[in-house]
This record gives C-alpha cells, sequence and structure tokens, in this order.
C-alpha cells in the first residue's frame, strides 16, 4: 500500500475506533438516533413550507434568501454579489455544498482571488487536488506529504517538519489573507427555519473569523439542512462529532442568526474601540436545489437528503479504508452515501463508476446517525445503471419489478453470471466431481476470467455430488427428538446446500441433539446473490418463493434456523424493501427466523438442557479466534455465538476488523480481486498474530470462510462445527 493508502487507512480506522470509544459512552445513542431520524423525515416532508417560512425570517432580520434551481444558478448569485462588493478576496470555511457547485472556479474565473481557510482544504488548494474525504478533506495526506508540498510551495526557512510547525504557518498565513478579505462564504450544518440560526460545527476557528473579519457574508447550504426550530440542532450536536470523527463534541460549535451584529473587525485599527465599529453587515443565504427536489420526490433516493455529511459511512467501510474517497467517490461526494448523492445531482453515469466499490455489507447501517439505509440506496442505483432506467420515481413494487424472465437482462454478463448462481450451483452439484474438475482447467478460468471477470487468483467454490437436502432426505435421524421438542426447519441456503455441507450437516445434528425435530425443506435460495448484483426484479421473485415456502412451515409450528448471516439478512432486512409493507407472511416469517448460533444459545438457556450432547473441546486443546460476518454483526448476533462456545469450554478471542474483504461475488471479480485481498490482509494479520497463531480460525459466513482459507495456511470452520456431535469422530 501505498503511502496516501496508509493515510486512508490509519485515518479512518482511528475515526471508526473513536466512534466506538464516544457512543459507548451515551446512555441514549440509539434514542438520539432515533430523535435526529425523525427530525430529518419531518423537515423533508415539510421542506417547500420550511424554505418559505426560512426565507420570510432571513428578510425580517435583514438578509436575502436566494433559492437556486442548480449549481449554474448558485453561482451566477454568488458572482453578482461578490462583484457588486467589488471583492478581491473571498474567503472560505468548509463547505462541500460549494464543492458541489464549483463556486471557487466560477469566481477565480472572475479574477477572484477564493481562499480556502480550512486547513485540510488549505491543503488540497494549494496541491490542486479535490477532497477524499467528507469530513477530512485531506485524509489521504501525511504530514510528511503536507510538509513537502508546503516547503515546495513557499520555501519557508527553515524547512517545516512537524505538525506543530506546519499548523503555525497555515494559521499565519491563512491569518494574514483573512484579515484583508472582502467577502466570507461559510455553508451551513443546520439551519431554523423559525429564527434563521444558523449551526455551524468544526474543528477549527476560521469559520468565525471568515464570518467577522468581513461586512458581507454568504451562506451556501443545500435546501435539505434546513429544521424546524433551533431546538432540533440538540440531537445533531451530539451525535455528528461522534458519528464522523469520534470526538465527544467537535472544538467550536457556532450558533448565529445573520446577520450578525458583531462591529466587523478592521485589523489595521488598534485604537477605536469595537463598540463605535460599524455593525452594518450584508448577509445573503443561498439556499440550493440543484436536484434535491427530485430526490425528495423519489421514494429510494429520498432518505439521502437525511445525510448529516457526517462521513461514518466512509470511515466503518473496510473498501474505503482501503481505496479512500477519489476512487470511492464521485464528483464531489464519497462513501457510501455517495452513490445517493451523485445519482441525485450529477446523474446514475457518475454514481455507476464507483457504486460497486459498496458491497452490500450493512457495516455502515448501524453507523449511520439518523439510520439511512445506504445499502439500499446502493442497490437502487446499481439496479437502475443496469436497467438503463429513465429519471423519475422507482419503486420495486409500483414501477414494474414484478418477477418476469426478461426483468435483469441488461446488466452486464459478469453481474449476470453472479445474479443466477443458484442456476450455476444446481448444474455444478448434478455434475460434480466432472465440474469442478472442468471449472478449474487453465483454459476454463482463462475464459471465465475474460468472459465473465472471474479472477484466475480466486479459488473456486467445490461443489457435492449430495446436496445437503439430499443427504437430509436419505438419512436417519439416530437421535430421536423429544416429545415436547421444537420443530424446527433448517434453511438450506445456496453454499450450505451445494457446497458447504458439512456446516448444514452439523447443525442438523447439533439440533437433534438438543432435542428438535428438524427438517430441511426444498426452498429457493434467498435472492443475495441477484440483489448484490443489483437484480432487483429477480431478487424479489425469490423473496417471494422464500416467504411462501417457509410460511407453511411457521404456521405449522416450526422455527426456521438459517445457518448464513446474509440470507437471515434478507429475511429480517431486505425483504421488507422487496415485498409489501402489509405483507403478513413476511413478518410471521422474519419474527419466527434465527441465526443457528442464536437458536442454540436459545435452547443451552433453557431449564434443564443438556450440554453433554454437545461435543467440548479437550482440556488442553486449541482455543478458538472468531470473527463475526458483517450482517451478524449488523443483526447484533455475535454475541451469541461467542457465548455458546465459551459456555462449551472454548477459549474465545474475536477480530475487530470491519470486514473479511472478500463480501461474495466481489472477492472473485477481477476488477476488485486487488481490493478484496488488502482488507482481507487486515483480518490475516489478526488472525495470526501472537496469542491467535495457534488457535482455530473460526467464522460464522461463507465469504468470511472463503477469505480465510486464502489467506491461511490452517483451515477455518463454521462455529456450528464445533459443536457437532460427532465431531473429532
Amino acid at each position: 500500500m501505498d503511502t496516501e493508502g496508509a493515510a486512508v487507512r490509519a485515518n479512518t480506522t482511528a475515526f471508526n475506533d473513536g466512534r466506538y470509544e464516544s457512543v459507548a459512552r451515551l446512555d441514549d445513542y440509539e434514542e438520539l438516533k432515533e430523535q435526529a431520524r425523525a427530525i430529518k423525515e419531518d423537515a423533508i416532508e415539510r421542506l417547500p413550507e420550511l424554505v418559505e417560512q426560512l426565507r420570510e425570517t432571513v428578510e425580517d432580520n435583514g438578509g436575502t434568501v436566494y433559492v437556486a434551481d442548480d449549481a449554474a444558478d448558485a453561482n451566477e448569485y454568488i458572482r453578482e454579489v461578490v462583484a457588486d462588493e467589488d471583492a478581491e478576496r473571498v474567503v472560505k470555511s468548509k463547505s462541500m455544498t460549494t464543492e458541489e457547485l464549483e463556486v471557487n472556479e466560477a469566481l477565480e474565473a472572475d479574477g477572484v482571488d477564493v481562499v480556502e481557510t480550512d486547513l485540510g482544504e488549505w491543503v488540497l488548494q494549494v496541491a490542486d487536488e479535490a477532497p477524499s474525504h467528507i469530513v477530512a478533506p485531506a485524509i489521504h495526506k501525511s504530514r510528511e506529504g503536507i510538509a513537502d508540498l508546503l516547503n515546495e510551495r513557499f520555501d519557508p526557512d527553515p524547512p517545516l517538519e512537524t505538525a506543530e510547525e506546519l499548523t503555525q504557518f497555515a494559521r499565519e498565513h491563512l491569518g494574514e489573507l483573512i484579515e484583508d478579505a472582502d467577502v466570507g462564504m461559510t455553508g451551513a450544518n443546520f439551519i431554523a427555519a423559525e429564527s434563521g440560526t444558523m449551526a455551524l460545527v468544526t474543528s477549527e476557528g476560521n469559520a468565525r473569523k471568515s464570518v467577522a473579519a468581513t461586512d458581507t457574508h454568504v451562506a451556501v447550504a443545500g435546501v435539505e439542512k434546513i429544521v424546524p426550530s433551533v431546538s432540533d440542532f440538540a440531537p445533531f450536536v451530539e451525535l455528528i462529532g461522534r458519528s464522523g470523527t469520534g470526538q465527544d463534541i467537535t472544538s467550536y460549535i457556532s450558533l448565529f442568526t445573520p446577520p450578525v451584529d458583531t462591529p466587523t473587525v478592521d485589523f489595521g485599527d488598534d485604537e477605536t474601540p469595537l463598540s463605535e465599529l460599524d455593525a452594518d453587515r450584508d448577509f445573503h443565504l443561498v439556499l440550493v436545489d440543484n436536484g434535491r427536489l427530485d430526490m425528495r420526490d423519489d421514494d429510494q433516493l429520498r432518505e439521502t437528503l437525511y445525510c448529516i455529511r457526517c462521513s461514518a459511512c466512509s470511515n466503518s467501510c473496510a473498501n474505503f479504508q482501503s481505496v479512500g474517497g477519489h476512487a470511492f467517490g464521485g464528483e464531489t461526494y464519497s462513501g457510501g452515501i455517495a452513490t445517493g448523492w451523485e445519482a441525485g445531482i450529477e446523474g446514475e453515469d457518475v454514481a455507476a463508476e464507483f457504486n460497486d466499490l459498496c458491497t452490500g455489507c450493512t457495516r455502515c447501517v448501524n453507523a449511520c446517525p439518523v439510520g439511512i439505509d445506504i445499502p439500499w440506496i446502493n442497490t437502487v442505483v446499481r439496479d437502475r445503471v443496469n436497467r438503463g432506467a429513465d429519471e423519475g420515481n422507482f419503486d420495486p413494487l409500483v414501477d414494474g419489478l414484478t418477477p418476469d424472465a426478461e426483468d435483469d437482462a441488461s446488466p452486464p454478463l459478469g453481474k449476470r453470471f453472479f445474479g443466477n448462481f443458484e442456476t450455476a450451483a444446481k448444474l455444478g452439484s448434478a455434475t460434480a466431481p466432472l465440474s469442478n474438475w472442468l471449472a478449474d482447467a487453465g483454459p476454463s478460468r482463462w475464459a471465465m476470467e475474460r468472459v465473465l471477470g472471474v479472477d484466475r487468483r480466486r479459488d473456486l467454490p467445490t461443489f457435492r455430488r449430495e446436496t445437503f437436502r439430499e443427504w437430509a432426505e436419505t438419512r436417519t435421524s439416530g437421535i430421536s427428538a423429544s416429545a415436547d421438542g421444537r420443530k424446527v426447519v433448517v434453511y438450506p441456503d445456496l453454499y450450505t446446500n451445494h457446497v458447504l455441507t458439512e456446516r448444514g450437516k452439523a447443525t442438523v445434528r447439533t439440533l437433534e441433539a438438543l432435542g428438535c425435530d428438524v427438517s430441511v425443506p426444498d426452498v429457493r435460495a434467498s435472492g443475495r446473490a441477484p440483489f448484490s448484483q443489483g437484480m432487483v426484479r429477480t431478487a424479489t421473485d425469490h423473496a417471494e418463493d422464500v416467504i411462501d415456502s417457509l410460511s407453511e412451515y411457521v404456521t405449522d409450528g416450526y422455527d426456521v434456523v438459517v445457518v448464513e448471516p446474509s440470507d437471515l439478512a434478507m429475511i429480517d432486512r431486505e425483504y421488507e424493501k422487496l415485498l409489501p409493507e402489509d405483507d403478513d407472511a413476511l413478518e410471521t416469517v422474519s419474527a419466527n427466523s434465527y441465526e443457528v448460533l442464536e437458536y442454540v444459545y436459545g435452547l443451552l438457556t433453557q431449564e434443564g438442557a443438556d450440554e453433554a450432547l454437545l461435543t467440548g473441546p479437550d482440556a488442553d486443546g486449541p482455543g478458538v479466534v472468531y470473527h463475526s460476518h458483517c450482517q451478524q454483526r449488523t443483526l447484533g448476533l455475535e454475541s451469541h455465538t461467542v457465548a455458546v462456545l465459551e459456555r462449551l469450554g472454548y477459549d474465545v478471542t474475536t477480530t475487530d476488523v470491519e470486514c473479511c474483504g472478500m463480501a461474495g461475488s466481489f472477492g472473485y471479480k477481477t476488477d476488485y480481486y486487488e481490493i478484496s485481498m488488502d482488507v482481507g490482509e487486515q483480518l490475516g494479520e489478526q488472525l495470526e498474530a501472537p496469542g491467535n497463531d495457534d488457535r482455530i480460525p473460526v467464522a460464522s459466513g461463507t465469504s468470511c470462510l472463503e477469505q480465510i482459507d486464502a489467506l491461511l495456511a490452517r483451515e477455518p470452520a463454521h462455529p456450528i462445527e464445533l459443536l457437532d456431535p460427532r465431531r473429532g469422530r
């Protein structure tokens, strides 16, 4: 990894770790998130009304409001304001909205000197680079790199080296520029419609200087920044710093109702008292639409407008940690939420350039302080790109997204292959072992790489001739379920049924050992494969079939046990997007579906549970190092696995990396193999660290097991295999 890549990983990981620590200190964290989301939902619902209320309020205060249709409209107004002031210099605080509009370029074309006063933004201005992170724009720059840049550009004597020297130089240099500025420009994190009060949340004080040092203040903000009242700021102020940089609160929280009555500072006048200085200020609030009102009317992109630009989705994303925002981003915005912003503002073609870097791992879902379902937005846009959808509303239940053989005919061939992997798996099992030999032959690997984009360096799955379902149909239990035992159906997910059949068998034997009456039904694959490729119509078809099949069992008193966490996440999370809101069958199946170790945990904690039926470790046996699957952690189920293994006598340590890097088909694709392995190296380092290197590597997800198998010499196991009564026999 190069220097910039190392800087991105180090900084985003530090921010993310800080978030975990900071939010843990909040007793009401989830309540604050719910409050914040409710405020944004209400504000976006009433947005046209709030825009007009804010216009009246600001004008009553003595300011001016301009609502710009698009970037060109906003820039033209700003240019006119600056020209009317005969301004030679504009000083700006950090603002992603002005980055979106390219305000600097518009003003510089008029001969205006535009100066970024945020340290990171200024460094990038000197370097002539775009931001790579929503909150920390120069996150890809190391201290050494910044020192080299400033030394080359400004030739200070002595040369700059330490962080303190760099900061002091920037402070003095920017201070001089601010003193001579004619117009100050800021963004706004939040604006209260009822009072016109603005909130600026910053880590530096230069935003305040940009306002105080000039007699003309131009604030530029997207219309989505409006909330009803100042009291609505409270949950956001609590959450934004914690979510973005792991700070309990940022260095500066500035609340002001412009035009402010603070006198304009005259830096050349040391004698006149402040009370006698002129406080006559001009204030212009430029509210920007630029596609936002269309996004508001788009049921699937609307949630994007709830975003408070905290960057938690970037910091929690393993792929972003690996490649940074210049790769994982569009014209302006970066990270997981960038797909929604770029699709709504720049167009789906721009979003398509980086959209596939979102693997749907869902690590950003719980990190988002307003609960935006970012993976779903990415899936929606991916579907639209696949189908070449026209602009306008998209609703998977209304807009023609019903099962149809040609529904997903437009995705690239590679996506269609991965999205319809169920067909390949059925054929692979039916013809195994010949299918495995043919698939792994040199000419086949070459053809798959050229035609389907399947990287030849990645080991292919080995299909089993006897599927898990076939084994279950022909076997005799050997253990009689107790009369009052639970009835369970083990969901035969795609890999458990055709590839990793031993974990399915271990599941059946373990549940039977705990007194359950177990069945393995003939049920279609969950649809996770097409869903991940943005093939929403095909995934909807799968969802309908799965719920129809499983609901019959649940009605008959069966619980549903799912081995693969990503399939449980489909049932518990994704199906609600694909099926009607009033689908009682879905609600019933979801309420009675469990991850396998979650279910075992429940059985073991019941009175009279016989743990002796399960096989624990030898007294001097190896410990376990456990890596939890992404969706399993999002669903809050990791602790059940750890608790069960410890209860049975295993010494368990856990990993803390966000993702294994495999992410289903992502790690197979030639375009992303290197990223997948780069992310995976962090997991490999933890699994091989002293103290873990002699432990059994254990993981709950198919992708995790595949990646660990590629990273380590020792073979990983699914946790249910450690519970198998036949283990070691």
